[in-house]
């Protein structure tokens, strides 16, 4: 969807994103990859999900807002106890969904062994469904939210035993 025109270093317009999602969803598109320059981006729609899946890499000069995948912060950090344990933290603001979709088992239980890789979740923002990863290895011990809960940036949905 860019101009030739256009600049290899201006981030991809947020307008035309929504576009692309609308259309995806009007055409049933499963899938649509962009790129410019050294910006990628590319929308991914699951299976039973009624919204894309976006991912997108994009140099820091590049960026038009701040990303949750590309925030310095890690989301997994120290938990509020002293038992060791981490939590694995919401790196947007948004609903929780412990599932793909509510006919499907949760992603992780309690007593669930997870990499760094393995989704844990679910945040959904303005129809854009965002998969989270432990970002950690371990076991999961406690859900600290429910299916369907508003979740605030930096707010723990899970504590995870390191291992």
């Amino acid at each position: 969807m860019p101009d030739a025109e256009s600049s290899s270093d201006a981030p991809f317009d947020f307008d035309r994103l929504l576009a692309l999602v609308e259309l995806m969803e009007k055409h049933g598109l499963t899938e649509i990859s962009l790129q410019r320059g050294s910006e990628k981006w590319r929308l991914r729609r699951a299976p039973e999900m009624t919204a894309p899946i976006v991912t997108a890499s994009v140099p820091a000069a590049a960026q038009m807002l701040p990303t949750p995948a590309l925030a310095a912060a890690p989301s997994a950090t120290a938990g509020p106890r002293n038992d060791g344990s981490l939590t694995i933290n919401s790196p947007t603001v948004g609903t929780f969904y412990s599932s793909p979709t509510p006919d499907d088992p949760p992603f992780v239980n309690i007593g669930s062994a997870v990499t760094p890789e393995t989704v844990v979740c679910i945040v959904e923002a303005m129809k854009v469904f965002n998969q989270i990863p432990a970002e950690v290895s371990g076991t999961i011990i406690e859900v600290l939210v429910k299916n369907g809960d508003s979740v605030e940036f930096g707010q723990p949905l899970y504590r995870v035993r390191p291992g």
